[in-house]
């Protein structure tokens, strides 16, 4: 693991090295969880070449946050940028993700940590679920005005991220031209997958349901998104954000706006 490569200023003054990225994953027991994480942050070392980015997982998985920013300080780095590896504001992301930076940075003097933002929501996202639609064989052109499809989440007991997802439901019907665009959720909230497919196949016009889960990596949430897909009688179900190009981007773009002037930083030891 390297330093972030030092930048030049104008006049050749050479400044600071740009802050280590720490993807702060889920984790999950599902080894295809961790597997998927390493492929996107394989796919943003080689659009970003000279960034430091490496991976903390708060669960199941290894290494956890606390190994991960222990690794970045060994090899040297004292500024990172800690980015959500989550679509919204849940509990992870307001309460998990901020407690497990704070415990691992008491142990690390002079280090600094700023939180970039989460994922959601971008049109990145929306161009990325239409990728995977468009991969899994969901129509295109004017058969979209008589497909209904159902955005699969994994579900949250927070109202804001729960509308969230319905605000990103009622922008991608608008933008995209689908016949009908619905939420439905695999935990803590409803409807589920399949009451979200019926409900649209009886709506007026619909003619075929798709189901795009909004979630970035496989594990048992998505498979309950997949079963309830067939459950419901779905013509297509597209599978998980993954490394998706678009969702490679995103997760430099939230970086690039966590380093940018002035750096909202999160702790310093």
């Amino acid at each position: 693991m390297s330093q972030g490569t030092p930048q030049r200023a104008r006049g050749g003054r050479r400044t600071a090295p740009a802050p280590a990225l720490l993807v702060v994953a889920h984790g999950s027991r599902d080894p295809r969880h961790a597997a998927t994480v390493a492929a996107l942050t394989a796919r943003v070392r080689a659009l970003a070449p000279g960034l430091t980015v490496a991976t903390g997982f708060l669960d199941f998985c290894a290494p956890g946050v606390d190994r991960a920013m222990a690794g970045l300080y060994a090899a040297g780095e004292r500024h990172v940028v800690a980015l959500p590896l989550l679509l919204g504001r849940a509990f992870h992301a307001t309460t998990d993700i901020p407690a497990a930076l704070a415990d691992a940075s008491e142990r690390l003097p002079g280090l600094s940590v700023a939180r970039a933002d989460v994922l959601g929501p971008s049109p990145l996202l929306l161009a990325a679920l239409e990728r995977r639609l468009a991969e899994a064989g969901a129509p295109t052109g004017a058969e979209r005005r008589s497909t209904g499809v159902v955005l699969a989440s994994a579900g949250s007991s927070d109202p804001g991220a729960l509308a969230t997802v319905e605000a990103l439901a009622a922008r991608w019907r608008r933008s995209a031209g689908w016949g009908a665009v619905a939420t439905a959720y695999a935990s803590a909230a409803s409807p589920t997958t399949a009451e979200a497919v019926r409900a649209l196949r009886a709506e007026p016009g619909v003619r075929r349901v798709v189901v795009a889960p909004y979630v970035v990596a496989p594990g048992r949430l998505p498979d309950r998104i997949a079963a309830g897909a067939a459950e419901g009688g779905a013509e297509v179900t597209a599978s998980v954000l993954g490394p998706a190009p678009e969702l490679a981007r995103l997760l430099l773009r939230r970086y690039a706006e966590a380093v940018t002037p002035p750096r909202r930083a999160l702790l310093a030891g």
